[in-house]
Formats: C-alpha cells, structure tokens, sequence
C-alpha cells in the first residue's frame, strides 16, 4: 500500500516560526453531463494555496452521494481511480487549513449529514465566532449527545453547521439553512449540496470572498477566480454578502438570508492570502500588491541599487517600489518551490540551516550590492532575521527591508491562522526597534492609509483587524473563543453516539455515505 500523507505540512522551516496561514478554499459545481469531479479536482488545484492539511470532494447522482476525502495535498488525494468513483452531477470540494478544529483525517471535508429527505455534505471557508453558542444551540434543538460528524470525532465549526442543516426534520434543507445562517456570526463561504441541489452563501460581511462561475452546461461557485478560470468557466458576479445561492434543474434562484450589513472584505487576502490573478471586488489582486510597493516607495525612500522580492508573495510589491523608485529590480534569491510543502520534518542539522531549506541567494547579483528587500509581511520575525543574514553572508553591503502591510498586531478571528499576540513582534516593539532586531539597516512599512488606497476599495468596507485591533464582527469571550473549543471536554455535547449516517471508510480515505 502506497504511504499516506498525514497532513502535518511543514511550512515552519525555522525553530518556532509560524507564518499567517492560509484561509481554506471552496468549489461547488452543478453541471449534467460534466465530469464533474474532475473539474472539483482542478478547481481545488487552483484552491491549494487556501489550505495543504486536507482535501476532500463530494459528488451526487440524484440518488446517492459520495465522499472521498483525505489528508494531503490535492495531487496527493486522488487519482483517476478515486476521480473516476465519484460519479454525478454535482460536486462540493474543499481544501482545507485548520482555523477551528485540529489537522486531523476527522475533521477533513466537506462535511455529511443525514437530512429528512436526503444527504447534505458542506465545504466551508472562514471561521466563525459563536462556536460555543452554536454548540449550546445543537445540544438544546437535538440533546447533548453527539450525532453525525461530531459523533465521529469531528471537532470544527463546520461540523456543527452540518448537524444544524440536516437534524431538522419537518423542513427542506433549503427552509432550514435560511433559519440557521443568520444565527451564524463572523466569516463563511458555504458551499453545500444535497442529491439535487447545489447551494452557496457568505456571511453578512463578506469576509473572505466566493464568486459564481457559469459553464456552457452549467454552474460554478469557487473561492477565487483562477479556479473558474481553470475550468473553463466564465466569471458572473460575486456571490454578494448575505446571499443564500440555490442551483437545480429549474435554474438558478437566489434570497436573502439577513439585511444588507457594513462590508468587511479582508484586506489581507489582497496583502497574502490570494492569488496574484485573483480579482476581488473588481480589484486584480496583482494590481494592488504592485500598487503597494508604488506607495512604500514613496513612504520609504531610499538611497540603493537593487530592489529585490522575498518570492513568491513579495514579488509584485517589489516590483512597484522598483518602478516607483527608480532603483532596478532583480531576482537576489532562488526558491525551492516544494520545501515548504513537504510531509518531511528537517532534523535540527536541517533546521539549523534555517531558510536555506527555502530560499538560496544569488551571490553574484547581491554581492557587494545595497538591497532592499520588499515582503508581504512580519509575524514572528525570525524569517526576515535569517533572510537578513544570509543576504550578509552572501557579501551583500546593505539590507533595507521593505514590507507592503502594517505592522500585524492582533489576531484573525475570521479564518487566518496568525501567531499569538504575545508572540507578533510588532506588539511590543517600535519598528525601529523591529528593524534592529532583524539586523536590517532601515525598515519602513506600508502605512494604513496606502495599503487601503491600493485595494481601491472603500476603507469602511474593509476589515483591517489584525492591524488595527478593531473588530468588524463582535466577539465573544475570551473563553468561547479558540482553535480547538470543541476539543474542550466540558462543553455540552455528550459522548458519541451512532451517527445519523453510515460512513464506510475506504482504500486511501475513500468513503461511501449511505442511509443505515
């Protein structure tokens, strides 16, 4: 039996580093006579930036569905044998980055449910702030014990979503979901779908962004834009906050689930967490990083000879503060694209070489050059410390770091993994003293005003959160928050029971969901 990955993607190539982590991605299709899990496939290849832990997709017949779900990569997942196995019409898929809930094969998705007249399976993207109270709300409509994917050792708010949709049994899942999604607060993309329905909504804000896509055949609904593009699709429109989407053979039909709110679209999925070619808001994302790099270069000059990006994430931005500067860019370091998305822990020797694992400088360009180097962002620190000594060590003269965001302050509630607070650098230190830590000759960043311009996007429609501390969607208590809040024993769901559904585990994390 060929090995099987287990999710545990290292992205922390130095001791205790831990950068922003990525959103998940969602892909939803309804489209007879496609294969449609194929294009979940690719659509989720498009995706795979949004979240490495896990993949999963889910497809219907009209009669049955089917999930095939596993830790990895989407490449590392399925095969044509899996791909061929999912036959239907419509298809759900998730890549998936733990923000509630642990790495674990239990909590991969989308999610199943046995509803009153069928199956619902649901693919999320966000995380949302009042777990503890749609806990309280699951044990008080169904009773404490635990049922579905929970019984199953299921542990994420998506979970907890699933078992709203599907236990109600005097309504269709179409009648319950517009009951339940105003009872849910902070960040959600949704796709879900029973046998012959394929549904999408987003939170009242619009935190993290989902976009309708139309076939010749038939529908899309996908995290970003490349994943439309990927499949042949041609891009509609966004699916607006506060919008339930519903797609079958009668067509398309959409309502309203709350009142229009205050947008709260992420600025950092225009900072980091999209694609370049990604369009948000009718903004391209890799025309607002360049814009970004335009406008540090104006707020931080200074005197040297080679603009040159951290790759990937830099790039954009250290092309506008090459443009805008006049100081030529140039390519200082080399990526090696697959560290960083391996299943293989560095030995402390490995560690030890720290970035190296990723990036390698290019000797004969930097040497004896002054360098600034542009980055989308500083969590910890420690990446730019080693970068800063590695770009020494190659005999480069000087080393300004330049960074196309604010300072990151506080913690995401709303979908993306940060360090703690105690641990972001910026939180107790002038960025004087941020730069000397790194060992950087100067460091300047973005200020609010520029990188919000650059998004072109209204700032009240923005959340800006994690720089700011300023939170757009009310929280909860500290002790109602966090990760692993259904990993705590004492919150009022009971021991498991048998679940609503059978799931029958398969080769390779296959599964079959069938009706007892």
């Amino acid at each position: 039996m060929a090995p099987r990955g287990d999710g545990l993607l290292n992205h922390d190539l130095l001791p205790n580093e831990k950068g922003p982590q990525d959103a998940c991605g969602v892909f939803g299709v309804w489209a007879p006579g496609e294969e449609v899990a194929k294009l979940t496939y690719f659509g989720l290849y498009a995706l795979q930036h949004r979240g490495q832990e896990s993949a999963g997709i889910a497809t219907s017949n009209g009669e049955q569905l089917l999930v095939y779900k596993d830790m990895g990569l989407v490449s590392q997942v399925f095969d044509e044998t899996a791909l061929n196995a999912l036959h239907g019409h419509i298809a759900v898929g998730h890549a998936r980055y733990s923000t509630t809930g642990g790495s674990t094969w239990e909590n991969a998705q989308p999610t199943l449910g046995a509803t009153a007249g069928g199956t619902v399976a649901l693919a999320h993207n966000g995380n949302l702030t009042n777990t503890a109270e749609l806990v309280d709300l699951v044990a008080e409509r169904y009773g404490a014990q635990r049922r579905g994917e929970l019984a199953r050792g299921n542990t994420t708010d998506t979970a907890l979503v699933t078992a709203l949709f599907a236990g109600d049994p005097d309504h269709t899942l179409e009648a319950t979901a517009m009951e339940v999604l105003p009872r849910l607060r902070g960040a959600f993309s949704l796709v879900w779908m029973d046998e012959h329905t394929l549904y999408a909504a987003r939170d009242p804000q619009g935190v993290r962004p989902l976009v309708l896509g139309r076939l010749e055949r038939g529908w899309v609904v996908a995290s970003e834009t490349p994943a439309l593009d990927i499949v042949g699709a041609s891009y509609v429109r966004e699916i607006e906050p506060g919008e339930l989407v519903a797609i079958d053979a009668d067509g398309l039909r959409t309502q309203r689930f709350t009142e229009k709110q205050q947008r709260a679209g992420c600025v950092f999925e225009y900072v980091y967490l999209a694609r370049p070619d990604t369009t948000i808001s009718g903004r391209s994302v890799h025309a607002a990083r360049v814009e970004m790099g335009r406008r540090l270069a104006q707020e931080h000059p200074v005197e040297a000879d080679l603009v040159i990006p951290v790759p990937e994430s830099g790039t954009p931005a250290a092309i506008g503060y090459a443009q805008a500067s006049g100081i030529p860019f140039g390519q200082g370091l080399t990526k090696n694209s697959y560290v960083g998305r391996t299943f293989i822990q560095p030995s402390q020797t490995l560690r030890q070489l720290g970035i190296r694992l990723k990036l390698n400088p290019l000797r004969e360009v930097i040497r004896g050059k002054r360098l600034v180097v542009v980055d989308d962002s500083i969590v910890r620190g420690n990446t730019q410390r080693a970068l800063i000594r590695m770009l020494r060590e190659a005999g480069a003269a000087e080393v300004h770091v330049r960074i196309s965001s604010p300072p990151v302050k506080w913690p995401c509630f709303y979908g993306i993994d940060f360090a703690s607070r105690a641990e972001l650098i910026a939180n107790g230190l002038a960025v004087e003293e941020i730069g000397s830590s790194l060992g950087a000759d100067s460091l300047g960043y973005i200020s609010m005003d520029g990188m919000i311009a650059a998004t072109e996007q209204p700032a009240a429609q923005l959340c800006t959160a994690c720089f700011t501390g300023k939170y757009p969607i009310e929280l909860p208590s500290q002790d109602r928050l966090g990760k692993h809040l259904l990993e705590q024993n004492e919150l009022p769901l009971g021991n498991p029971e048998d679940g609503l559904v059978a799931i029958i585990p398969g080769a390779g994390g296959a599964t079959a969901l069938e009706h007892p």
